[in-house]
Order: structure tokens, then sequence, then C-alpha cells
């Protein structure tokens, strides 16, 4: 007759196959809540946008360097998500603060398709007498994927749509400069606005040639251009709004002042703005300025305090995510609610957080 402890071990161990098997088809814990999760990763300066939908598929934009600690953090990240795997990934240029962690990233976790805009040979930015490049890119060559693809102007990323309230939509605007036609209904800006416009030359780096997406979920949207800079953002501006008003517009380029045009800023129009800074990078005076005159904006989301000597360059202490140079490495999340008619951005780490309703003004699609 058996042990009354083998038999306490053996429906323990019953017990504990069955959850593994409940949890198992449940996927991520926060799927049920019908939630659609961002997360802003530390990458101190570089970035990584993680998307977590409410049907549990995840899509990380950008990665962060290589060298372990981004990774590390990209990983932590999904995980508290509770992730196993990453079903996409979007490289929006080739820079190494933006691909140099993701290769780290799938030893980690399986990494199912990943879209960019097709790996150059040499150099990105046509410097010929930069040859490190063939070397710095093969790690990201050679990484084991699920499948690569060429993103290019509208293409609409292939996410289940699910049974909630709300439609999800994450598609490519453009990339290397080619961007989709603007709606019929697209709103126009002034031609004066747009005749007068300031020009900071024709940049000739792989910033120019970034990838730029828009989420849609229900009335929600948020916009991401990787490292855009001033002139080709001026033609998602002119002579129309090709992008139309959102929610969140996640800082191009880290808040560098070669980047954010206003004439793209005035466009978006958000509600919310959160930037990937570093200590010594980004959170420009020009671009912070541009963020703090839009009569839309309600708050400024940093990853990092500006610690250069124009701290007058920081939003309020409590909308950054990291206040010391040696930090824990804080992320910044969003969670919108199932019917996308609020969201909730926070920082977990220190407990602070905010509601906001989403605009109901709804513009060219």
């Amino acid at each position: 007759m058996p042990s009354t402890r083998s038999n306490f071990l053996s429906l323990a161990a019953t017990a504990m196959v069955a959850a593994a098997g409940f949890f198992s088809l449940a996927g991520p814990v926060h799927a049920a809540d019908g939630k659609l999760d961002f997360y802003w990763v530390d990458v101190e300066g570089g970035a990584a946008t993680l998307v977590v939908t409410p049907e549990g598929e995840s899509v990380l934009i950008d990665s962060g360097s290589a060298g372990g600690r981004d990774p590390g953090r990209i990983v932590a990240a999904a995980k508290q998500a509770g992730l196993k795997k990453l079903d996409y990934f979007i490289l929006t240029h080739f820079h190494l603060d933006h691909f140099g962690g993701i290769a780290e990233v799938a030893q980690q976790l399986p990494v199912g398709v990943v879209y960019d805009k097709g790996i150059p040979d040499a150099d990105p930015d046509h410097n010929p007498n930069d040859t490190r490049f063939p070397l710095m890119i093969k790690p990201y060559r050679e990484m084991k994927v699920g499948e690569r693809r060429v993103i290019h102007a509208g293409d609409v990323l292939p996410l289940r749509p699910g049974a909630g309230q709300s439609k999800l939509k994450l598609w490519c605007l453009g990339a290397n400069q080619q961007f989709v036609s603007p709606a019929d209904n697209a709103p126009a800006t002034p031609a004066a606005d747009c005749a007068g416009a300031k020009s900071k030359g024709k940049d000739t780096s792989d910033n120019a040639n970034s990838v730029v997406m828009l989420l849609e979920y229900g009335d929600f949207r948020l916009f991401i251009a990787g490292d855009l800079t001033w002139d080709v953002e001026a033609r998602l501006a002119c002579p129309v709004n090709v992008a139309g008003a959102v929610d969140v517009y996640q800082v191009t380029h880290h808040g560098l002042a070669v980047s954010s045009n206003p004439l793209l800023v005035r466009a978006l129009d958000p509600v919310v703005s959160i930037m990937s800074n570093g200590t010594q990078k980004g959170c420009e005076a020009e671009t912070f300025a541009t963020l703090s005159a839009l009569p839309s904006l309600q708050a400024k989301y940093q990853i990092h305090r500006n610690l250069r000597t124009d701290a007058e360059n920081n939003t309020a202490p409590d909308y950054i995510a990291n206040l010391e140079k040696e930090c824990a490495g804080n992320f910044i999340k969003l969670s919108v609610a199932p019917d996308s008619r609020s969201y909730v951005v926070s920082i977990p780490a220190t407990g602070h957080q905010r509601k906001f309703a989403t605009r109901t003004v709804r513009l060219p699609k």
C-alpha cells in the first residue's frame, strides 16, 4: 500500500501538471485583461519599445546596444510581461544603439519574424572611410530567427485581431524616405507654415531612412519614427498631415535637436510624449521647447533625467523613470484599456501612474 507521503507527492505532481497546462493555455498573464501594453525599456540613450497585444503577441521595436546590459533589460521586461518569445522585431535603422541588442536577446528568447529595411553591405551612413559596419552587423546578420522580411511603406503587421472591443493595427507609414500616400481627408498644413519652414540640410545618414510606424487600437494612436531627421520629418506634415493626430508621441531620435521638426510635432498634436534619452544624450533645448509649446501636451515622460548643465530641459521628476546616472534601469509602461477610451502611463518602480482619456477627434486612416 502506498505511503501517505507518496500519495501526497503524487497528488501534488498532478496538480502542478494541471496548473502548468492551464497557464500554458492561458498564455501571458496580462492577456486576460484585454489591455494593450507598451514598455519603454531603459537602454541608456538607445531605443527599445516592447508592445504586448491583448492576444499576447509581442513586438519589439529596436533593441538598444550590445554588451549584456540592454539585452538583459529587454529580456527582463519581456519576462515581466509574461512572454516566452518575441513574435516580431522591427528595426527602424542600422545604427548600433538600435540593432545592437537583438542578437543577444535572440539567444535568450526565440524571435519570430524580423522586419528591417534590408541589411546593407557597407556603412549605412555612406562613409567610405568607415569599414567597421560588416563586423558590427555580423551578429545581427547571423542570429537565428524564424523569418526575415523587408519592410515597406504601407505594410501591416499580421497581428491577430482578437475578440476584444477595439481593433488593432500596427502599420508602416514609411521607410527609406518612401511614405504612404495621404488619406483623401488628410488635413492640410497651412501653406505659410510649410513655405516658411526652417531646413537643417540634407541628412545622408541612415537616421533619415528610419522606419515610421503607427499603432492604432480603437481610438488610441501612437507614433514611432526611430531617428527620423528634420527635413524628412517635414514631408509627413507638408503639404498635408500624413499621420494625423495621435495620443502618444515617442519622441524621435532621443530628443536630439536634429529631429522633432515642429511642423511634424504640431501635426501629430500628441497628448503624451515619451522620450528614450540618456543622462547626457538627447532631451535637447530645441526639442524640449517644441514639446513644451504644444497646447495639446498634458505630460512629458523621460527614461532619464538630463544630467548636463542645462538641467532646465527636464520634465518634472515624477515623470522621469531614472533620476541618477547609476540607476536600476527602470522602464516606463503604458496600458490601453480594452475599449481604448483611456490609457494609464506608469513607472512601476516608483509607483507613479497617471490616467489619460483617449482623444476623440478622428483623423486620417
